[in-house]
């Protein structure tokens, strides 16, 4: 009876103490007040996993903005301070648009994406400088374009650790291809980036909206090192057939990224789908895949975690009151208020 306790006691500890350990991995700031950068530093892919400067496994958890030509003025120090203090945000993505109203006809929003690193820096965040083809839906349209703006970035950035470029957000179309299109852009792209950065991580957009991602393990790039690959998801439109992908990928030995989800269907509205939201996060920390939740604005969009025409000024410091049901929910599995198993 005795050997019986001793053994569950001692069963409880062990279980208590690795769940203790894995929520202080996803503090922003930990109990010595050392910011997750401090902590983790320059970032590296070992073993197919994104660890620390020391080898140890970690899974970065943080909020993107939307698009900057609509809703930059969340893109400041203030709300990456709230969000860094009040949502437990380890990660900051800042959204660059290249079509409707984006950076290819206001090159002006580049200083946006200047504002949002450097307060990541300041804030001992990591950032996510997301290049974000969408509705131009082929990199290589504005692959000029993007070897610019990303040797400018990694020039006066690169030997910063914070820095995580998304040169790719989520290349589709039927007639682009992981292997004409999207590989030999990320190749080319990378090694730009390589002149100025070594080191830090690089993350590369996976055919069919970042959902294919066991197409681009078929034939990776092997020439470079630190490099990820991109997976989105949905809660509400995407389950278990995008989870087999995401599984198929890693076990052919590509590293993952989510570096754009949400609770709701894919078009941004349809309700906050919280059940299947746990499903992914489960899925998420159990294969230690980083995410970034989308996004951060006030438009009244169910996936928006702000309510609609809340903080017209931009300031942070939101109350639950200024959220919507996907923020209070998103702000909770941050804030560790809810058991990820």
């Amino acid at each position: 009876m005795k050997k019986s306790f001793v053994f569950v006691l001692a069963a409880f500890l062990v279980f208590t103490s690795c769940t203790a350990k894995n929520k202080d991995t996803h503090l922003a700031v930990d109990k010595n007040g050392k910011t997750v950068v401090e902590r983790y530093g320059n970032l590296q892919i070992l073993k197919n996993t994104l660890c620390d400067q020391n080898g140890n496994p970690v899974q970065l958890r943080g909020m993107s903005s939307h698009g900057l030509q609509w809703y930059g003025k969340y893109a400041n120090n203030n709300v990456i301070r709230w969000l860094r203090e009040d949502w437990n945000c380890q990660i900051f993505r800042t959204a660059l648009y290249l079509g409707e109203g984006g950076f290819i006809n206001n090159g002006s929003l580049k200083f946006l994406v200047f504002e949002s690193i450097e307060s990541c820096i300041k804030n001992g965040m990591y950032v996510l400088v997301d290049w974000h083809v969408l509705s131009d839906k082929d990199p290589m349209l504005y692959k000029n374009r993007a070897v610019e703006f990303f040797s400018e970035i990694a020039e006066k950035y690169g030997s910063y650790p914070n820095i995580i470029y998304e040169i790719c957000n989520e290349p589709n179309g039927r007639n682009v291809t992981w292997d004409n299109n999207i590989k030999p852009y990320a190749e080319e792209v990378i090694a730009t980036i390589r002149k100025y950065d070594p080191d830090n991580i690089i993350i590369v957009g996976t055919p069919n909206w970042s959902q294919d991602v066991d197409v681009a393990a078929k034939n990776p790039i092997t020439e470079q090192k630190n490099i990820m690959y991109t997976l989105h998801f949905y809660a509400g439109s995407h389950g278990d057939k995008l989870r087999r992908k995401a599984s198929k990928a890693l076990k052919a030995g590509i590293p993952l990224f989510v570096t754009e989800w949400g609770t709701t269907k894919d078009s941004g509205d349809g309700g906050v789908f919280e059940k299947e939201t746990l499903e992914w996060m489960e899925f998420l920390q159990k294969n230690n895949i980083s995410w970034v939740n989308w996004s951060i604005n006030n438009k009244g969009e169910d996936s928006g975690i702000l309510k609609y025409n809340a903080d017209k000024s931009g300031d942070g410091n939101w109350n639950e009151d200024d959220l919507s049901p996907s923020g209070i929910f998103v702000r909770k599995i941050l804030r560790n208020e809810i058991d990820i198993k």
